[in-house]
């Protein structure tokens, strides 16, 4: 038997049914070896699992994730139009006892199931309700990107502005602001350009695509921050403007302050809308995730506070109101760089890294929605991306044309653009992280939870056991306030 099975090894090998992986074997006839060379075919063209190459990659990534426009656009605006430093508190404490806590109930849904936003429920909780958690961070993503992608295409045609002209002393920045989201071509080309190459990296997978961009995506954005951080601070009166992101003044401490610095911190971290389930089902169990959970948090905050010191000390140098709300960085800021030696160059490498930080968030957007269409199976990932990519920026299209041609055409009362922002920002959201938190805090089993989240952690059991209790007490609370608060009952 021993020299009959040595003979059909040589034949099959000198026939070529070692092939590499998803070419055909080869004769199927010989010495009865076309079991053996279809189970070979079978075994070479089953799903190959993504995964993580290197812990950092994930850390970055996950950051990148959380970053976004959050910390660099909606951080600072927040901040001016709340008191500043108060709610830059407010944040951080309600980002590190709240907000972390839903963060690394994600993680253990992902990396426990190793699935996609969907099958990961389907995985820990079969033939029950919790998989539609999945499915609404899936459909938020999508919806998500559709919108989102219209403001990075405002981001990438900013940077445009910074070299044709439009940019200068003289120039009125409300008009330019208005002429560009109100301009059907142009919002509709930058936008089609942004989601090109959020498709063009994702298509090629995590490790090769999204961990190989965000390597050099995040690093790079930190260090122009910190570029423009060190230049705004030299500034003449730039004292005024860290003084108002640092120094307290308690008469803005107010339960509205609160509740709005509870839901920023909730939407810093990318809660919510399942892309920290995403990402973390591609983890292996060495990944200690409260050491990882605990970068991601404190590269966002260190991000966040870089974008404020980048603007508000440059803001009260010359003389600027903090309180702009959303249009600081598209009104605001072209004007305080104008007044700056060089300053319409540091502008365009402003909003470079504001691109770098957009995208990045729109890695894992577009990730979730495929890697939950695509299951594990990443040899339909490119076609896949291609399709769902086109069809997002197709989705699009009408938030686009909500600033100028659509303008007039509202659905309760708000453009497409804000109805789908009101919708995922104001709803989903806070709902899918308040299930999230239930249904690790309550339904899972809590022994189940601390020994998975105590795999590869070398954190004390006790910040594990605190951990939990926070998620299972003290996040619900949150969270409902925030939704009750947003929806105008508080």
């Amino acid at each position: 038997n021993k020299s009959k099975l040595a003979a059909i090894r040589a034949v099959r090998l000198r026939n070529g049914c070692q092939a590499e992986a998803g070419s055909l074997a080869r004769p199927l006839f010989l010495l009865q070896s076309r079991s053996s060379c279809f189970k070979f075919q079978v075994t070479t063209s089953m799903k190959t699992p993504a995964s993580w190459s290197s812990k950092i990659g994930f850390i970055l990534s996950a950051a990148g994730s959380a970053i976004g426009l959050g910390a660099i656009w909606k951080f600072p605006y927040t901040a001016g139009t709340n008191g500043g430093a108060v709610f830059v508190l407010m944040f951080l404490v309600f980002t590190i006892l709240v907000a972390l806590p839903v963060q690394l109930a994600e993680f253990y849904i992902g990396r426990k199931s190793g699935k996609n936003a969907v099958d990961a429920f389907k995985t820990l909780a079969p033939n029950s309700l919790w998989p539609w958690i999945g499915r609404m961070g899936v459909f938020a993503c999508f919806i998500l990107l559709s919108f989102y992608s219209v403001v990075g295409g405002w981001v990438l045609n900013y940077v445009v502005h910074a070299f044709d002209g439009s940019i200068h002393q003289n120039a009125d920045f409300n008009a330019l602001f208005g002429s560009t989201i109100s301009n059907p071509v142009g919002s509709i080309a930058y936008q089609g350009l942004f989601m090109l190459m959020t498709v063009w990296v994702v298509k090629s997978g995590i490790a090769a695509g999204i961990e190989r961009a965000n390597k050099y995506m995040m690093p790079a954005l930190f260090v122009l921050l910190l570029l423009l951080a060190v230049r705004s601070l030299t500034l003449d009166g730039a004292m005024a403007g860290i003084s108002f992101l640092l120094k307290p003044d308690w008469s803005h401490f107010t339960p509205q302050t609160m509740l709005t610095a509870l839901g920023q911190a909730f939407f810093a971290l990318s809660l919510g809308v399942s892309t920290m389930i995403t990402y973390a089902a591609y983890l292996d169990k060495k990944q200690d995730l409260f050491r990882s959970g605990n970068s991601i948090m404190w590269m966002n905050l260190l991000v966040s506070l870089l974008a404020g010191l980048v603007i508000f000390p440059a803001v009260f140098a010359f003389n600027f109101e903090p309180g702009q709300g959303p249009g600081l960085i598209f009104v605001v800021l072209p004007a305080v760089f104008m007044k700056l030696p060089l300053g319409q160059i540091l502008f365009a490498v402003f909003m470079l890294l504001v691109v770098f930080a957009t995208l990045t968030s729109a890695f894992s957007m577009l990730e979730t929605v495929i890697a939950a269409a695509i299951r594990e199976d990443e040899s339909k990932r490119s076609k896949t991306t291609w399709i769902i990519g086109t069809a997002i920026f197709i989705v699009g299209i009408p938030s686009a044309l909500s600033f100028g041609v659509l303008s007039e055409w509202k659905l309760f009362g708000k453009t497409l653009f804000d109805l789908w922002d009101y919708m995922i920002t104001a709803l989903i959201m806070p709902i899918s992280s308040l299930l999230v938190a239930v249904f690790v805090g309550w339904i899972r089993q809590k022994s189940d939870v601390l020994e998975h989240m105590r795999e590869g952690s070398s954190v004390p059991q006790a910040v594990i056991v605190l951990w939990l209790n926070a998620l299972r007490f003290l996040a619900p609370v949150a969270i409902l306030l925030v939704f009750a608060n947003t929806l105008g009952w508080i």
